[in-house]
């Protein structure tokens, strides 16, 4: 939908995940999408670039989120967020919900 906005379809897909869970890594999104790691790292450097994302390091991941100076961030967001509704529902919940834990948490732990 969006892809031919920006003229590539990681764009759209990388802006629909932020839109819903606010940050994100580059495996992450190569897991999700099914994708080749290097073209979403290119994807997000050009995005950080253009000063619409920017990263941080949570140990020796770089994780991207959105730049709350962008000019136009509630714009882009809105954008994204219109974007997800029209989604089918299938592609919805299995590309951008958030998955459940694969194994269950260990007895007396806390949450």
């Amino acid at each position: 939908m969006l892809e031919y906005l920006f003229s590539n379809k990681n764009v759209e897909k990388i802006l629909i995940y932020l839109s819903l869970h606010g940050k994100a890594n580059a495996s992450e999104l190569r897991t999700i999408f099914g994708s080749a790691l290097d073209p979403i790292q290119k994807t997000l450097r050009k995005l950080e670039e253009g000063g619409l994302l920017v990263s941080f390091l949570e140990g020796k991941t770089r994780v991207f989120r959105w730049n709350p100076r962008y000019v136009f961030l509630k714009e882009i967001q809105s954008l994204a967020e219109k974007a997800y509704e029209y989604l089918p529902k299938d592609i919805q919940e299995a590309q951008y919900q958030v998955t459940k834990r694969k194994r269950p948490r260990k007895t007396g732990k806390p949450l």
